[in-house]
């Protein structure tokens, strides 16, 4: 101890000196074995608060495919939900095939995230039920916004009081903060990370975080939540998601119609089979039918016409397993503590009067702010909320169909020198999908080959 603080004294001995080597990681065999791509698995302890390092230890489980041929390197993968199985998809999903030319020369890796939040996977969970729930309605009036709050903070409550300091730990900061954790066990100095869907918000959270360890980063089919300015980025979310129903139009020339038969929703909803739908609900209901392209546009206009002629919106209602209506994930912990969510009727109110602005023929719909109306009331506070990203990252790459990517733009745009990739047609996240976009993105995560923006897959 005294050569210690000796040491100290003399500035000879470091901050890194005092801090204790990152562990490794003892690669095994997957608990319920390695599938058919032979992926391996290793467990690591991680704070479950990162404001507490020192703190109680959870679990995170990694996997692993490794590189087949000669190695540069690793590539980080989180592919949406958000879910906690990732491994599981990796081991089933097809993983082994649509990763093969990027195996060539990088191992493949990925975790189940902490909580695992609506599809359980093998790392430390919160014995929730994640099951969809109905999305909740605007509320009308400041009485209607406090019981649904309560409502709300009932539910939460009682998944909080299983683990409440997980609970409160499930940002996709504190993703980011797993994953950064494992760049460090993984003995690596920078990390390369493909994101796709809600993938990419642990991504744009990780930029912020650690900005100094990014090497290469993958936005394939997110949105945007890196903003300083989150009702600005509501409107422009709003107008982005309303180019689905702009297609629909110019093939229809329906737009007086469907407005018609929404603001008839809004003033008293409309019976639809089981259910009824108010006027956000036909929104949502449309936009899912709109956003697969021109083979469901006849399916849409039938179920428009329906409706517009006998007030019956039964056309609009999506076929079984999918719930008649539109849905939220309860308990959202994950998205609960990453977005803002309002907190008078009133705010709510006005964001909502600006996205109507913007886009009058859908509004709200399609957009996150809608289903943040399950996180009203929320018992914990929003931990990881947009934020701009901060200079000096290196080049990223966006992927998106449609308005994919006008909004993914919006993260890109704030960093000199990125890339991205555009797909002209329906769908989400292109790397599965596409052998154009996975050969460049590829090509970029490996050898760091920019594509120009806007290229086209």
């Amino acid at each position: 101890m005294l050569k210690l603080l000796s040491l100290a004294a003399s500035g000879l001995l470091t901050a890194n000196a005092l801090t204790p080597p990152a562990p490794t990681l003892d690669w095994g065999e997957c608990p319920g074995g390695p599938g058919t791509v032979g992926i391996e698995c290793a467990s690591l302890q991680v704070p479950v608060d990162w404001n507490r390092p020192a703190g109680r230890k959870i679990t995170l489980m990694v996997g692993r495919l490794p590189a087949t041929g000669p190695k540069r390197g690793s590539v980080q993968v989180n592919l949406g939900g958000p879910m906690g199985m990732n491994i599981d998809l990796l081991r089933s999903y097809g993983g082994a095939n649509a990763f093969a030319g990027l195996r060539r020369r990088m191992d493949i890796i990925t975790w189940d995230l902490r909580g695992g939040p609506n599809l359980a996977g093998m790392s430390t969970n919160l014995p929730c039920e994640w099951t969809g729930v109905r999305q909740p309605r605007v509320p009308r009036d400041q009485a209607a916004f406090d019981a649904l709050a309560a409502a709300n903070r009932a539910v939460a409550e009682k998944c909080q009081a299983k683990d409440p300091e997980l609970f409160a730990a499930m940002d996709s900061g504190s993703h980011a903060r797993d994953l950064d954790a494992i760049r460090r066990a993984l003995g690596e100095s920078t990390v390369n990370f493909y994101g796709a869907s809600y993938g990419g918000f642990i991504g744009q959270s990780y930029a912020r975080l650690f900005p100094q360890h990014v090497r290469s980063m993958v936005l394939d089919g997110t949105w945007n939540h890196s903003t300083d300015n989150w009702d600005r980025e509501l409107t422009e979310l709003a107008r982005d998601v309303q180019t689905f129903m702009t297609r629909f139009f110019d093939w229809c020339r329906c737009a007086a119609s469907w407005r018609q038969v929404v603001a008839r929703a809004q003033r008293h909803p409309l019976p639809a089979g089981s259910t009824t739908y108010d006027g956000n609900e036909i929104r949502w209901t449309g936009l899912r039918l709109a956003r697969l392209g021109e083979a469901t546009y006849p399916k849409l206009l039938a179920a428009l016409k329906k409706a517009a002629a006998t007030g019956d919106a039964s056309g609009f209602v999506p076929e079984p397993p999918n719930a008649p209506f539109p849905s939220a994930p309860s308990p959202g912990v994950v998205e609960c503590t990453d977005w803002p969510h309002p907190t008078s009727q009133r705010q709510l109110q006005q964001q909502v009067r600006r996205m109507e602005a913007a886009a009058p023929s859908t509004g709200a719909a399609g957009t996150i702010q809608l289903a943040m109306l399950s996180c009203v009331g929320w018992p914990v506070p929003v931990r990881n909320p947009p934020a701009a990203l901060p200079a000096g990252l290196p080049p990223l790459l966006m992927a998106g169909n449609w308005s994919e990517y006008d909004t993914a733009s919006r993260v890109v745009d704030q960093v000199p020198g990125s890339g991205s990739i555009y797909h002209d047609g329906p769908g989400h996240t292109l790397y599965q999908s596409n052998e154009c976009a996975r050969a460049k993105i590829d090509g970029y995560l490996v050898d760091l080959v920019v594509p120009r923006r806007g290229t086209r897959c």
